[in-house]
């Protein structure tokens, strides 16, 4: 009788659900505060970067931080997670798997992302150790620098991987971050060989320069034959190919995904569709706080390409959107925001 119950349970929760958008990535608790350059130079930060750190170098910069953090936001994160809640927020149906630990920070992050509509992976009770964190550095020039302790989020695996909500998707986005470490890194191999053989495409984030020049081989592991979509920026797409022409950067890109974005800060973004270079301009606003803009722009762009938009309307969409999160401070934008951007884009009076 138990078995049939929990039979029934699992039919609910994925043969009568479908997904725009199943993604992989860290779980990692944010906290964001304002600081100086002065306080990235004398703590020895590097300014604009994520950096991984162990538990003593996060603690020596919470320290250091003392009398600043009354001031600092909470919130769950990490570069996939972020992308997810946005297309989620936008109305996609979505799906994220990752690892915490039984803590409070844990217990915070699953109630958060469940909070925002975001089906999530069963985690084990019995997950010892410390869920992922992330100190998010912001200065004046709204550049951002991250201090990443992984914690616990180090070792997702493929335990962790919903395989009937994967192919239940349509697409499987994979955030870079998670090259990392190797079990998560064979996880997304996994993750993405099950999508292809079940017709779900492939998109992936290049995430970091940093994560492209130091784990190149693990990303070309990652990236395989190819995927159907890619997104970077300017500063990864070149790290990739290794130059500092952005047309050799393009021709790279061309070899290892079907379609890709490159975001361009003010100057907008160029996205490939498979055909064609579009070019698509940057809302103008006062930027104070680039903290996922990119993810965010990841977010927005894979509702477009699920809702039916096409590739020049989820550009715009995901612009537009990426311009208002910069405004601000913060990673994320409030729900009922994502309805007045779709408005504005979508469906202009």
């Amino acid at each position: 009788m138990e078995e049939f119950s929990l039979l029934i349970s699992y039919m609910q929760k994925h043969d009568m659900k479908n997904y725009h958008i199943y993604g992989m990535g860290a779980a990692l608790v944010d906290t964001e505060i304002e600081v100086d350059d002065a306080f990235l130079l004398a703590n020895g930060v590097d300014k604009g970067l994520m950096t991984l750190v162990d538990v003593d170098r996060r603690n020596q910069l919470m320290d250091s931080l003392k009398g600043h953090l009354v001031h600092a936001r909470r919130a769950s994160g990490g570069s996939g997670a972020n992308t997810i809640i946005a297309a989620r927020y936008f109305g996609s149906d979505v799906f994220y798997s990752c690892r915490v630990a039984n803590d409070e920070y844990g217990d915070f992050y699953l109630q958060d992302m469940s909070h925002a509509g975001v089906d999530t992976c069963d985690q084990d009770e019995n997950n010892e150790g410390i869920t992922g964190k992330c100190l998010v550095m912001v200065t004046p020039d709204a550049e951002r620098s991250m201090n990443t302790y992984l914690g616990i989020s180090e070792t997702l695996s493929a335990r962790e991987l919903d395989v009937e909500a994967i192919k239940a998707s349509e697409y499987l986005y994979i955030e870079g971050y998670l090259v990392s470490s190797d079990v998560s890194r064979a996880a997304t191999i996994k993750a993405k060989k099950i999508a292809e053989e079940n017709g779900v495409k492939t998109s992936l984030s290049l995430s970091d320069p940093g994560i492209v020049t130091f784990f190149r081989e693990g990303m070309e592991e990652m990236i395989g034959e190819g995927v159907d979509l890619l997104f970077c920026n300017e500063d990864e797409a070149m790290a990739w190919a290794m130059t500092d022409d952005i047309d050799i950067a393009i021709s790279a890109l061309r070899s290892i995904a079907k379609t890709f974005v490159i975001t361009r800060g003010a100057r907008g973004a160029l996205v490939f569709d498979g055909t064609q270079e579009l070019h698509i301009p940057a809302k103008k606003v006062k930027a104070v706080d680039s903290n996922g803009a990119g993810d965010m722009f990841a977010g927005a762009f894979l509702h477009g390409l699920t809702a039916g938009y096409g590739f020049q309307k989820a550009g715009e969409l995901a612009c537009a959107a990426a311009a208002e999160v910069v405004s601000g401070y913060g990673p994320r934008l409030a729900a009922e925001k994502h309805k007045v951007i779709l408005q504005q884009v979508i469906c202009p009076e």
